[in-house]
């Protein structure tokens, strides 16, 4: 009598980076002829992909932990948790085994030690963009790994490592089918997108044929010729970027940049160990604007650092009002284990952090009601998420999945989500759009 394939459970936590690796695994899982279970008491083995950057997600990730041993009792943890808290064994001992992220050829190895694959070459078929956790019409494209940075509040480098690029003609391989699949969207991620190749000194790949380099500009114009929606996340402003703002304009990319600040006061960036040149930065803004008026720049921001003033709070402040960035997160300071930051004098009191916090979103809230008022009346080009007898939900070319606003059209209509419509914005709030099918007798 034949064996039926064992199952997976799997959480996944944290940012999109982890949200790959755990694609990573699932598809070398489904490679073999395991199967996915959607619920605990069905898996055979519960995979936890963790998070440990910031208190609320250790606690998330160790809450996670601790249901799936409840639930299940088969458990293996991986993630950047199990890479900086040395102590979740001895927290957890009945767990299988504990790996650090970016690391799925050893939580592999315990899966195949706890329970060994059943190799059935009709079940072990995957399609050849992998397996995906996404919606089926976009996917995350991660280019590379690990940082060459050490800013001071970040512990990322200690967990994934130093910039590990990978090869441009596999990055593109894997794009192509992406789009082949039917993925409309890619969104580019890293933890330095914009470094891409540095740690390969650029070094010559190929790609249909032809040689391309491992390097950010030619990757994002190669990428723009699958005619899909590119999207680009976790860009440093290093002056190279400049380039690729022609691409933009020509509708070659998205436009569209996720760059994290962070902040503006040149003392409090130089604690961070970030560059201190915020006027600079407000003229490279000017001229990004001045080649592609219509692009989205998104960011984050921490408020709250150790010695930071009310002085360094304003300018940071007054940098909100000049640059009228589209879309901006923020939040206060919080200690990471591991952090250089945490050694700094003069910690800001708790309350001051979150009096700032709420003053940062309340002018950020006015800037962002202020530019999503102006769209009212413009005909744009959207992409559906979801859509069904009550309206449809979609996004603009300035919102990415997850994090920025939504598109809601209250009509019905026969589309799918992927699909590209046009619609006119009809009214507007601080993160939101509301829009109105385009027909024939409407154009």
């Amino acid at each position: 009598m034949k064996k039926s394939p064992a199952k997976i459970g799997f959480v996944s936590l944290g940012c999109p980076k982890a949200l790959v690796d755990s694609e990573q695994i699932i598809t070398r899982l489904r490679a073999e002829g395991y199967e996915i279970s959607a619920n605990y008491d069905q898996a055979d083995m519960v995979v936890v992909n963790t998070c440990g950057f910031i208190d609320a997600a250790i606690e998330e990730s160790l809450d996670a932990i601790g249901e799936a041993l409840s639930e299940n009792g088969k458990v293996i943890v991986t993630g950047c948790l199990g890479a900086q808290d040395n102590t979740i064994q001895a927290q957890f001992p009945d767990l299988l085994a504990v790996t650090g992220p970016h690391a799925a050829h050893e939580v592999m190895e315990a899966i195949h030690h706890h329970l060994p694959p059943l190799h059935d070459p009709l079940t072990s078929l995957v399609p050849p963009q992998g397996i995906k956790l996404t919606p089926k019409h976009y996917a995350y494209l991660k280019i590379s790994e690990g940082c060459n940075h050490r800013c001071t509040f970040c512990i990322i480098p200690s967990l994934r490592g130093d910039l590990v690029s990978r090869p441009v003609g596999e990055v593109m391989q894997e794009a192509e089918n992406l789009a082949n699949a039917g993925v409309r969207e890619l969104l580019v991620i890293s933890q330095d997108t914009s470094a891409y190749g540095v740690d390969t000194r650029y070094k010559l790949d190929f790609w249909g044929g032809q040689p391309l380099k491992t390097q950010f500009f030619p990757l994002v114009e190669a990428l723009g010729e699958l005619g899909v929606w590119v999207r680009l996340h976790y860009v440093y402003p290093y002056p190279h970027v400049d380039e690729v703002i022609p691409l933009m304009a020509a509708g070659k990319i998205l436009p569209y940049l996720d760059i994290p600040f962070q902040h503006a006061s040149p003392s409090i960036l130089k604690a961070m160990k970030r560059p201190a040149h915020s006027e600079n930065t407000l003229a490279r803004i000017q001229k990004w604007r001045s080649i592609c008026p219509e692009i989205t720049l998104r960011s984050t921001f921490v408020v709250g650092f150790p010695g930071e003033t009310e002085s360094d709070f304003n300018y940071l402040l007054d940098f909100m009002q000049e640059a009228q960035l589209d879309r901006v997160g923020a939040f206060a300071y919080s200690p990471v284990e591991g952090a250089a930051a945490n050694a700094l004098p003069n910690p800001v009191a708790e309350e001051i952090k979150q009096e700032r916090l709420a003053r940062f979103m309340a002018v950020q809230a006015t800037i962002s009601a202020s530019k999503r008022k102006k769209l009212i009346g413009n005909n744009i080009i959207v992409i559906v998420d979801e859509a069904d007898e009550n309206g449809i939900v979609a996004r603009s070319q300035a919102d990415a999945p997850e994090v920025d606003g939504l598109v809601h059209i209250d009509e019905p209509d026969a589309v799918q989500p992927g699909d590209f419509i046009e619609v006119t914005v009809t009214n507007a709030d601080e993160h939101d759009l509301f829009a109105s099918l385009i027909t024939d007798e409407s154009s």
